[in-house]
């Protein structure tokens, strides 16, 4: 029987079972191999696979406890990934070990490589730390060791744990998460501070009694909402703004000086909005003509949402109960790219559509959008076609609604 080389194992199957008679490793062995035989085709049985050395020496521990007997195996494999994780499903339809019911869990999958791969990270970043020679060709290190030396700076605040890099000085920069702070640090603008989420933290406000602060927001609808919140509810001394339709995580370390060196004072920043907000006898001729030539320039469909969100549909009382998340989970299996479903509270499919073409559309009894990546523009046709829920895989960046949304 072949062995597998050390160097050629790529992962790692751990699995627990546990039996409910006495047995012995090899009542373990023989299950695996006889009960799994047939199962995936001659190309995927165990034995087989050993002989070729694509799955290596199997090794069972357990211990007898009370009549009943429990334990782990291990199981290395030089196979894909996909390959891997079949044989590893396999083995959790096994029923019986020896002349004993049992049930067979997968604990973890473990891919060796990807261990090897963090020491190396991790050993060159000290590596580098320790170099002491300035005339050392440090440029031509791998750009992530020299983000990761900077990045590693990032600490957390106060008792909401909050990320931040060094706050010792009178001036803060405050963003709204994880990675804008990371970004911030990559390109060295250390006193920084996240806000992990678009609520204002109470430690934030109190920092703000105490220090200057500089709202640094998102080039979008979403960074002039929560800039609002955030000067509602803190002393903030500055606002600083990602260009047009980026954010913070996402710019350039010029993009991100260039934004700071442009900050206003929070005052000035909400005058340019002022007109929009008062009343419309208030306004002068030229801000109403100004008004009035932006409104004939804004696309059609947006015209004609503002129009619909004045009168809301009307949203339906019913609740989703578990069986029916399990249904959705079930839809969003078949939805291909960036398409919307739009069902009913009937959970009966009323349309699929694609993200684009939402804010051109109006649909009557929807009830759940359900997407693999919801953004601020599902939740707002939500909103507009009286929908309850949102339901998706993920979500990106999300302004406040008041539509539910259930992670899948």
């Amino acid at each position: 029987m072949a062995k597998i080389a050390p160097v050629s194992i790529k992962y790692t199957i751990t699995a627990d079972f546990a039996a409910q008679g006495p047995v012995e490793k090899t009542d373990v062995i023989g299950a695996l191999f006889g009960q799994t035989e047939g199962l995936l085709g001659s190309e995927m049985e165990l034995r087989e696979l050993q002989k070729e050395g694509k799955i290596g020496r199997i090794d069972v521990e357990l211990v007898s406890e009370g009549g009943k007997t429990k334990g782990e195996i291990i199981i290395p494999s030089a196979l894909d990934k996909t390959e891997t994780t079949i044989i590893a499903a396999s083995l959790e339809t096994i029923d019986k070990i020896g002349p004993t019911d049992a049930k067979i869990t997968i604990k973890e999958i473990e891919d060796v490589r990807g261990n090897k791969r963090d020491y190396i990270m991790e050993r060159a970043k000290k590596l580098l730390a320790g170099i002491t020679n300035a005339g050392l060709e440090s440029k031509e290190m791998h750009q992530e060791i020299q983000d990761s030396a900077k990045i590693s700076k990032i600490t957390e605040y106060g008792e909401e744990r909050l990320p931040a890099g060094d706050l010792s000085g009178n001036e803060i920069i405050v963003v709204e998460g994880r990675a804008d702070v990371i970004n911030l640090l990559r390109y060295g603008v250390k006193n920084v501070i996240g806000m992990n989420g678009t609520k204002l933290p109470a430690e934030i406000a109190k920092l703000g009694q105490e220090k200057e602060l500089t709202l640094f927001a998102d080039g979008d609808r979403g960074g002039r909402l929560i800039a609002k919140n955030v000067c509602d509810n803190a002393r903030v001394v500055f606002i600083a703004v990602a260009p047009d339709g980026k954010e913070v995580e996402e710019l350039t370390g010029k993009e991100i000086l260039l934004a700071l060196r442009r900050k206003v004072p929070a005052s000035d920043f909400f005058k340019q909005f002022e007109r929009y907000e008062r009343p419309r006898y208030e306004r002068n001729d030229r801000e109403q003509r100004f008004e009035r030539n932006d409104r004939y320039e804004r696309p059609r469909f947006d015209r004609e949402q503002r129009e619909e969100q004045q009168t809301p549909a009307k949203v339906s009382e019913k609740t989703l109960a578990k069986e029916d998340k399990e249904k959705l989970r079930k839809f969003s299996e078949d939805l291909s790219g960036k398409n919307v479903l739009i069902l009913n509270d009937s959970l009966e499919v009323l349309k699929e559509v694609p993200i684009s073409k939402l804010g051109f559309m109006r649909v009557d009894n929807a009830f759940v959008l359900l997407t693999n990546n919801a953004n601020s523009s599902v939740t707002m046709a939500a909103e507009k076609f009286g929908a309850k829920y949102v339901a998706a895989k993920t979500f990106s960046k999300i302004d406040e609604t008041k539509v539910e949304l259930i992670s899948l």
